[in-house]
Order: structure tokens, then sequence, then C-alpha cells
């Protein structure tokens, strides 16, 4: 039987999901975004999701981090509201938890996301969660008798270590890997790459066809998730979040790319090209 091939998402298609805000509209209307990560050496990681999700339009970010020297204000985006990780995890409800960005392997790494998994809400998986559900079957194992939807953000990397495959084996047919991902992580997918494949709750296959070489630079990832979780946030069922997510950071990215600014590209300025786009968008 011949698989299916993956459906191209389209910009008609995920600018549908979109809407003008009220007029007699306030912060507490859309949502709040809370981010784990950010371990020593990589408090940006968790900065850059936070300030993309803050960016995407959610109503307020919380971003808790695990380094020693984790600054107590964001100067480039004072919006932010910083904490520390176990704070943030008890004290901030959010509607949806973005986890992973720079959180590394520690074991208060892993005890933040064992605590995670056993809350009642959206969670974005992200980065080093992932490696470390790939090390931690009992992890795995929770992600199966979760009630509320999680999204699994992996690159073909990430994605090789929770197959214990190599990355060749991903990458050689990546809508299988996708499927496969699936069913082990029990949530909805998008493998990470040149032509970003998504796997949404009900199993449906999609292809993204926007972004270019040039978002091959670091924290890219982190910005995607933190799109992500503030389209969740703002009442977007995980599957569309995860559809506009992915085509819009890819095409603001391509716009990046019309500007002749295709090597050097980085996360920080896709994040306020991707604002603009969904501005557009949403006035379309």
């Amino acid at each position: 039987m011949t698989a299916t091939r993956p459906t191209p998402i389209t910009q008609k298609q995920v600018a549908a999901f979109l809407h003008p805000r009220p007029k007699n509209s306030n912060k507490g209307m859309f949502g709040t975004v809370t981010v784990i990560g950010g371990a020593n050496g990589m408090v940006g990681a968790a900065l850059l999701g936070g300030r993309a999700a803050l960016k995407m339009g959610a109503g307020c970010v919380h971003v808790g981090m695990l380094a020693d020297n984790a600054p107590v204000v964001d100067l480039a985006q004072l919006e932010l509201m910083l904490h520390s990780a176990s704070d943030a995890l008890k004290t901030t409800k959010p509607d949806v938890l973005l986890i992973g960005c720079g959180l590394g392997q520690s074991p208060a790494a892993q005890k933040l996301l064992y605590d995670a998994l056993l809350l009642d809400l959206p969670l974005v998986l992200d980065a080093d969660a992932l490696n470390i559900i790939a090390q931690r079957p009992d992890l795995r194992g929770m992600l199966h008798t979760r009630h509320a939807p999680h999204i699994c953000t992996p690159h073909p990397g990430e994605a090789a270590r929770l197959l214990a495959c190599s990355t060749e084996d991903i990458q050689q047919d990546r809508p299988a890997a996708a499927r496969d991902l699936a069913k082990r992580l029990g949530g909805s997918v998008v493998l990470k790459g040149a032509g970003s494949i998504c796997i949404t709750r009900d199993g449906k296959l999609y292809l993204n066809q926007t972004g270019n070489p040039g978002m091959s630079s670091a924290g890219m990832g982190d910005v995607l998730a933190g799109m992500i979780a503030a389209f969740i946030a703002q009442g977007l069922s995980t599957d569309q979040a995860l559809l506009l997510g992915v085509h819009l950071h890819g095409a603001a990215g391509d716009e990046l790319a019309k500007q002749q600014a295709t090597l050097g590209m980085n996360a920080t300025e896709l994040t306020a090209w991707a604002r603009w786009l969904l501005n557009q968008w949403v006035a379309k």
C-alpha cells in the first residue's frame, strides 16, 4: 500500500486561523505562556523563546531559568517576567508551558520536566526536553497518559535519539520518521529541517515549504517553539498553532532572504519579521 504523501501547508490555510482583535481587548484575553529552560550558558535560548511568544501576541510571558547567574530582567525585552525555573513552574499558572529551550539534562532539569508532564495543560516540548525523554522511558510513558495535548519539536538529531537510529535514517524517509515519532511520543510533532514535516493529533501529515538555508543558525528552534506556544495561549488548538507557527516561521525567514540577509540571518531579527508578517495576514 502506498504511503500517504504529506499535504502542503498554505498561507491561506493557516491565515484562516487568525482573527482581528476586538476593540475592547485586554491582555487577559490572550493567554499566558511560561517558558522553562535557560541552564548555565544557555540563558539566551529561554529568552529567545519568551521574546518570540511575546511578539506573537501572548498576553503575558514568564521565563523560568535554571542558570545560577540568570538575569532578573531582560534589558532587551522588559515586558518579560523572569523567575527561577522552579518558581516559574510553581507560581505562574500559564495557559501553555514551553519547556526545553536551553534546559540542559541535569538532575534538576529532569525533575522540572517530570513536574511539567504532570500538569494538566498544553505543553510544547523542545530541545533538551526531548533529549531527556530519549533517555528516560518512564517520562516517555507519561506522555501517553496525559489528557492535555502536547507538541514535540525535534530536529533530525533529536529525532534520531528518540527513535534510537541515525540521523541519516531520519533523513532518508522523513514522513515515516514523523509518523514513528508521533507514535512514540503520543502527540503532535514537527520534524524540523528543509521541508519540515508536521503530524497532527489525528495522524494527518503536512509538509511545510517555506524557509531557506539562511535559517540554519542558533536559536531558530527556540523562536519557533515560542511562536507555537503563543498561538496556543491565544486560543488556537495545538494543531492549528503547530501549522501556523511552522509556516509563519519559514515565511519570515524568506522575507529576510529577500532583504539579501541570508548569510548571517539570526533568530532575533526573524522574530521581528514574523511579527510583521503575522499582522499582514491578520489584516487580510
